[in-house]
């Protein structure tokens, strides 16, 4: 996960909607199923489908109250910590 990509999303998100991005994860989804996706491209793609979700999370922080680079940050220090488990 990359913390500007997720600020980037998150902004995204406030100036339009979460449903675009919800739809963006299901299509993205979608297009794993594809046999002749090679390794690489699926780790572009599952990298992408997480930094959607965590965009996600981060404004449900948002919305909860909590101040956007607080919640950027807990966020973030949640993932890597759940890395050096």
């Amino acid at each position: 996960m990359k913390l500007p990509v997720i600020k980037h999303l998150t902004q995204f998100i406030e100036a339009n909607d979460e449903d675009f991005v919800n739809e963006t994860i299901e299509t993205l989804e979608a297009l794993t199923e594809v046999p002749s996706l090679k390794d690489d491209e699926l780790d572009v793609i599952g990298e992408l489908i997480s930094n959607m979700y965590g965009a996600i999370e981060v404004n449900t922080m948002i919305k909860n109250g909590t101040p956007k680079k607080e919640a950027l940050n807990s966020f973030m220090k949640r993932v890597l910590g759940a890395i050096d488990k």
